[in-house]
């Protein structure tokens, strides 16, 4: 009897990954994550720019999800110097400053990389989708150009000039880990995440899309919570994966989406920023043998960011990893 550990593989960056590697932890799967390497702000922006090491700030997070150390050393990793701290430390986070040093000291991204693994003691893999250092390059509707994640994610264009297309600078290719976890695992999750900031800068590296379209593995996109302003505006479920479509082709088997409705004062609050919650009509891709999913995903009440003190609405990982249970189950 074969007792195999299916493979799942979770593609995007940031806090969606997280979540999602977070969802997928306590369940018998042999996981790993495959990361963007296009982040420029905040710690590693600086860290980029002063050392010129790779980004470290989503692997950081990526690593902490699927990390069996104490907690201590998960909390150690996730530590930022508060803006009262005098001097250069100031809004860095320790993650960060560990994996780049050790970048300098090994003199090899993929060393380090390695290396870390060892001390978090990372259950699973977090494989970077490529070792080039690149840059994201957005266009407008207008034609404006913005550059750097950043400032695309800063959202300072607005509805009525919004993202029309992404691109990186300079081209990248993949890396070999990944494009092997993409060949041989059996389901490959992308989100939930930033479709511009997150999702898409995977799809851009060269390499990538030709492994998605070749693997055997099930593919499941976890669509977001809400829609972006400047970048999804009044999107429907079936707009988010039109839009994905676009970048890495007729790739997807399944669609999962939220059905669970937020508090009410809080979807005000989404509301009136101009972030509205994406609905589904699977008008257009139930005749392309994508199935769409609809599941109770984010947690009830309000979630508050300790850091900003905001409420904001979020997936719950426990929810969500019942949805991809369910989800992959029907997918055999």
């Amino acid at each position: 009897m074969d007792m195999k550990k299916k493979r799942v593989v979770v593609i995007g960056g940031g806090t969606g990954t997280f979540t999602a590697l977070t969802a997928l932890r306590p369940h018998d799967f042999d996981l790993s994550a495959i990361v963007a390497m296009t982040d420029d702000g905040g710690s590693t922006g600086q860290l980029r720019d002063e050392l010129g090491v790779l980004p470290p700030g989503d692997l950081r997070q990526a690593l902490v999800a699927l990390s069996d150390s104490p907690k201590v050393m998960r909390d150690l990793f996730t530590y930022r110097f508060s803006g009262k701290v005098s001097g250069g430390l100031s809004g860095h986070n320790f993650g960060n400053l560990f994996l780049s040093a050790l970048e300098k000291v090994t003199g090899n991204f993929e060393t380090a990389l390695n290396q870390v693994h060892q001390v978090l003691h990372i259950q699973g893999r977090v494989i970077p989708v490529t070792l080039d250092h690149v840059q994201l390059i957005a266009k407008t509707k207008s034609g404006r150009r913005i550059l750097g994640e950043h400032s695309i994610g800063d959202g300072w264009f607005t509805g009525k000039d919004p993202l029309k297309s992404i691109a990186l600078r300079p081209k990248a290719h993949a890396y070999s880990g990944a494009l092997s976890a993409i060949k041989n695992a059996d389901y490959i999750v992308i989100g939930p995440g930033s479709i511009f900031g997150s999702l898409l800068p995977n799809f851009l590296v060269e390499g990538i899309t030709q492994g998605l379209s070749k693997t055997k593995a099930k593919i499941i996109f976890v669509c977001n919570l809400v829609n972006k302003y400047g970048e999804t505006d009044d999107f429907l479920v079936e707009d988010h994966v039109q839009l994905l479509q676009q970048y890495v082709g007729e790739v997807f088997d399944a669609v999962l989406f939220n059905t669970k409705i937020p508090d009410v004062k809080l979807l005000r609050k989404y509301r009136h920023e101009g972030e509205l919650i994406p609905v589904p009509t699977q008008k257009i891709f139930s005749q392309q043998g994508v199935q769409f999913f609809g599941y109770p995903m984010i947690f009830g009440g309000k979630v508050q960011d300790k850091i900003k003190k905001e409420h904001f609405i979020r997936h719950n990982p426990v929810l969500l990893g019942k949805a991809l249970i369910h989800t992959f189950a029907l997918l055999k």
